[in-house]
């Protein structure tokens, strides 16, 4: 196992991509949190492709909190249709437009094994997109029991999981119905891969990369 030293991942700007409100939340809260305490200054791009009505209103407010600390910061929260991402050409567009107005340190999306079409679009253009660039892919728990093995970890400390827990469970009541939107479900997550990357607070986010060059 390579374990990058104490000086970690040192980026100063980012671009957050979820398909949906709470995608980018439930994936990689806790290393948008870390990367803040790190450096605060850090430039965050944070766009969600799909939400409307009360769930808009929820990504915007639970965005704004989790980067409230990072002065130089844009929430996008997009109304593309939800589950038709893959026969929309203007999704495309979109992403073509991204590509040419920013370049990012680093870029967070869905992973591209994700069962959920929407992600998997999202994944596959961030990748045809920016190809020059640092992208980590995310998980999210769901019924279709996609996990995959990821290959990068990220160690958290207890403090930044149960701020990422209380982030997501806070931030979006309007999913509170739902029998996987619960405590368990995110802390589960994290302690197994924390176990899987012997984290000390044995908790982790996990991701999956193409392609990583070190220099």
């Amino acid at each position: 196992m390579l374990v990058l030293g104490e000086g970690g991942l040192d980026v100063s700007s980012v671009l957050c991509l979820g398909a949906h409100a709470d995608d980018i939340e439930i994936g990689c809260a806790g290393l948008v949190l870390a990367l803040l305490a790190r450096r605060p200054g850090i430039e965050v791009d944070w766009v969600v492709m799909s939400a409307d009505g009360v769930r808009a209103d929820e990504a915007r407010a639970s965005a704004e909190r989790l980067l409230a600390s990072s002065a130089d910061r844009r929430v996008r929260v997009e109304a593309f249709r939800e589950r038709y991402f893959p026969y929309d050409p203007t999704v495309k567009e979109y992403f073509d437009e991204l590509g040419r107005s920013m370049s990012p340190d680093l870029i967070l999306c869905p992973w591209r094994g994700d069962a959920h079409q929407d992600h998997r679009t999202v994944a596959e253009l961030t990748a045809n997109t920016f190809r020059d660039h640092l992208v980590l892919e995310y998980e999210i728990p769901k019924y279709d029991g996609d996990l995959g093995r990821p290959s990068v970890y990220v160690r958290l400390s207890k403090d930044q999981a149960d701020a990422k827990v209380a982030a997501i469970l806070e931030g979006f009541p309007s999913q509170s119905g739902r029998d996987w939107f619960s405590m368990d479900t995110f802390g589960a997550l994290m302690r197994l891969r924390g176990i899987e990357c012997h984290s000390p607070s044995g908790l982790a986010e996990a991701f999956h990369a193409r392609k990583v060059v070190l220099a």
